[in-house]
């Protein structure tokens, strides 16, 4: 298991600054990087980081560059969907300017495993000219997956491959990267708010061999786990 490095914030208000110092910090580090592969952060779906997306765009980060964003999964839905990861970002990707082959979104305008295999196909046409993989955020469920792995067999079929097609347990859809593909991340940040993940938490934090979040991670050295303190509370104690 990783090394785990656990900061708690007081607040949620707390927590969405530090994530936007980090992602920011990280934005202005691709832009300066000068040699070297294409510098790359990944970006999480869901609510929890949306708060640090807009407070960066807000605070009009560097435009253009060399860096180039992808994403740990989305759903099989139009990209101008308001279920979609990439659309829930596009503030940020606004006001970062990138050139369009410079963000890497799961294609949902394809048939779904055609989707999948586009989307591992320029995964490791990255990993090929050899892009640094900083900065990637992933998010905790409840049920305690990250991206959208869900379920042990989803990791079992995931080996080999750096994105696969997955069915949710919501019924829908959606495109994962896989454990393989994370263990080539530089920072993995696990960002957790929000009530009902008390189980999850204390899972990650004992290091459950069993937690499919921590499987997806189990390669890596060390693993950062930010959280707000609030979502540690046990449902008796009113979250």
């Amino acid at each position: 298991m990783p090394q785990l490095d656990v900061r708690r914030f007081a607040t949620r208000a707390e927590l969405d600054a530090a994530l936007a110092d980090r992602l920011e910090q990280a934005v202005r580090a691709a832009a300066a990087q000068s040699r070297g592969g294409p510098p790359v952060i990944m970006l999480s779906g869901g609510h929890t980081p949306l708060p640090a997306y807009r407070e960066v765009a807000r605070r009009r980060p560097p435009r253009g560059g060399p860096l180039t964003i992808i994403y740990s999964d989305d759903r099989y839905v139009a990209a101008d969907s308001d279920a979609s990861n990439y659309r829930q970002t596009r503030p940020l990707l606004d006001a970062l300017a990138l050139p369009e082959d410079q963000v890497l979104r799961v294609r949902t305008e394809l048939p779904l495993e055609e989707a999948a295999g586009d989307y591992e196909r320029r995964l490791r046409a990255l990993l090929d000219c050899g892009a640094r993989i900083g900065l990637a955020l992933l998010g905790l469920g409840a049920d305690g997956h990250t991206a959208s792995l869900f379920r042990p067999e989803q990791l079992r079929q995931s080996g080999g491959h750096l994105a696969i097609a997955v069915q949710r347990p919501d019924g829908m859809q959606g495109v994962s990267v896989t454990p393989d593909f994370l263990a080539n991340v530089a920072e993995p940040l696990f960002v957790v708010a929000g009530g009902g993940k008390h189980d999850a938490i204390a899972a990650f934090v004992r290091q459950d061999p069993d937690l499919i979040a921590l499987r997806a991670v189990a390669g890596h050295p060390r693993v950062e786990l930010w959280l707000e303190r609030a979502s540690e509370l046990a449902p008796s104690d009113g979250r």
